[in-house]
């Protein structure tokens, strides 16, 4: 069967050199778990570090796998994480399409350019009728292995079903390069003849990586070390094409603990699920970068990277072979960081629609609320229950009234309180200041410590033991008169 050598040479024109191209090529199959979202990062650090090109390629061909939308959540997710592309599907470039059901056309005169070179060959055995990527038998067995060109020519003409499976040598070594793992080898007799090209037209996941990272001059390939074993299969058709091999970067995984891979089925939560428990954007990405990864050098201790500086420093030198175990503290401990370095307009705005879930009362100044949050909050799901007293004040018990540290009781803070309600009461102007100098005055005209008056006026106004802010800043933006109200209730409850 004659191929169009002008169909290959003008593919391989359009693709670019001299620069550091990567890609991210996510099968669109649902949620972006943090696996992905690493790879994505990492292939995104690679070229933005070595001012190349970053390529987003959307890997389709597994057709019962997809999953409606979820083209959609990559895009949203890739946005959102700032992981901008240079080429894509949306954006076009050089070398697409970018939609791998859209490159259909490409793989067969492959697989028939590998079948011409001795590496491939049609396989009609009636397993091909229901072959798919995975169907992996003894290649030994398979009798289509040295069928002549007569009896290949006779099937096609025929109209029998085949897949094109990968001609893997029996004898001698393949030798593959990893830069985490180093330079491995395997015995070619224990490599399948995996099929290449499916019974519907379709590429294996396998085949039209190899060939779509080639014809879109891909130099970096960052991939999960669940595929190190199909390395040297890879490897074997770059060399059968005459193809240079990518620098291969397999990154061992995300592990729920010691012993298990973390898993949507086990309940591990996927980007959007860590979004959607109050984790920062930027906070997650920091996390993720050091999922495996460890800074060189001068920067060797540091642990909270903003993006530029991710760039400025990543060096595929520092991956790790070793799995790393994902550990929610640890991420909550880079978010409450992220958080508390936020300029406070900018965590009042993310911060307010977590303040209104609780507090409904327009009157109330969620600015305000936010400036007292800041330093106290982990993550912003914290939010609604650290200020619910705002909207409404909570049934408390009296014994909250009671505090050794403050030297308060029933009787004390019932006293405290008949003071303090005539005192508020009597300013005119309702600022923070004016409401902290008159509890601070009245604190000395009692003769008694700070601490002693402010607990029970805090109490009785927000009804909690633990509150973002003092009583003064609760004072405040509750107003004066629904502070008095609140206090009365307080005094009520002592009475």
């Amino acid at each position: 069967m004659a191929l169009d050598k002008t169909f290959f040479e003008g593919l391989e024109a359009r693709i670019p050199k001299g620069k550091v191209r990567t890609r991210f090529a996510p099968s669109p199959t649902g949620y972006m778990h943090v696996g992905n979202l690493r790879t994505a990062l990492y292939t995104w650090l690679i070229a933005r570090h070595a001012d190349g090109t970053f390529i987003l390629r959307i890997e389709d061909t597994d057709q019962g796998r997809l999953v409606e939308g979820a083209t959609d959540v990559i895009y949203r997710t890739m946005k959102e994480c700032h992981l901008d592309h240079d080429e894509g599907p949306d954006v076009g470039g050089p070398t697409g399409p970018y939609i791998q059901s859209q490159r259909r056309d490409l793989y067969l005169p492959y697989a028939q350019l590998l079948v011409e070179k001795g590496a491939a060959y049609y396989c009609f055995c009636e397993k091909a009728e229901s072959e798919e990527d995975s169907g992996e038998f003894d290649r030994a067995d398979d009798p289509c292995r040295n069928l002549s060109e007569e009896e290949v020519a006779a099937n096609l003409a025929a109209g029998k079903p085949y897949v094109i499976r990968q001609r893997i040598p029996h004898e001698g070594t393949t030798t593959f390069h990893d830069v985490s793992f180093g330079d491995i080898t395997v015995e070619n007799k224990t490599l399948d003849d995996q099929v290449l090209l499916k019974r519907d037209g379709l590429p294996t996941y396998n085949f039209a990586n190899v060939v779509d990272d080639h014809l879109m001059g891909i130099t970096h390939v960052v991939r999960g070390s669940e595929y190190l074993s199909s390395a040297p299969k890879y490897n074997l058709l770059y060399e059968a094409f005459g193809w240079e091999v990518p620098t291969y970067v397999h990154c061992s995984p995300v592990m729920r603990d010691q012993h298990n891979k973390m898993s949507k089925r086990h309940g591990d939560p996927s980007y959007e699920d860590l979004k959607a428990q109050g984790f920062l954007t930027d906070a997650i990405l920091n996390y993720v970068a050091l999922l495996g990864w460890a800074p060189k050098g001068e920067f060797a201790e540091q642990e909270i990277f903003s993006l530029d500086e991710l760039v400025k420093v990543f060096d595929i030198a520092g991956i790790s072979k070793s799995p790393a175990i994902f550990d929610i503290e640890k991420l909550t401990y880079f978010n409450a960081t992220y958080l508390r370095a936020m300029e406070p307009a900018a965590f009042a705005e993310v911060a307010e629609p977590y303040i209104r879930q609780a507090v409904k009362n327009p009157a109330i100044d969620a600015a305000g609320i936010a400036a007292l949050l800041q330093a106290r909050c982990e993550k912003l799901t914290d939010i609604p229950e650290k200020v619910d007293f705002f909207d409404a004040l909570p049934d408390y018990d009296v014994e909250f009234f009671t505090n050794k540290k403050s030297k308060t009781n029933a009787e004390v803070s019932k006293a405290m309180l008949e003071a303090a309600i005539p005192a508020l009461e009597a300013i005119s102007d309702w600022t923070v200041d004016a409401i902290h100098d008159t509890l601070i005055d009245l604190a000395a005209k009692l003769e008694v410590k700070n601490a002693t008056l402010m607990w029970p006026v805090r109490i009785a106004a927000a009804g909690k033991l633990v509150t973002p802010g003092g009583a003064v800043e609760i004072c405040h933006l509750l107003g004066k008169d629904e502070t008095l109200r609140r206090l009365r209730l307080g005094l009520d409850k002592l009475n």
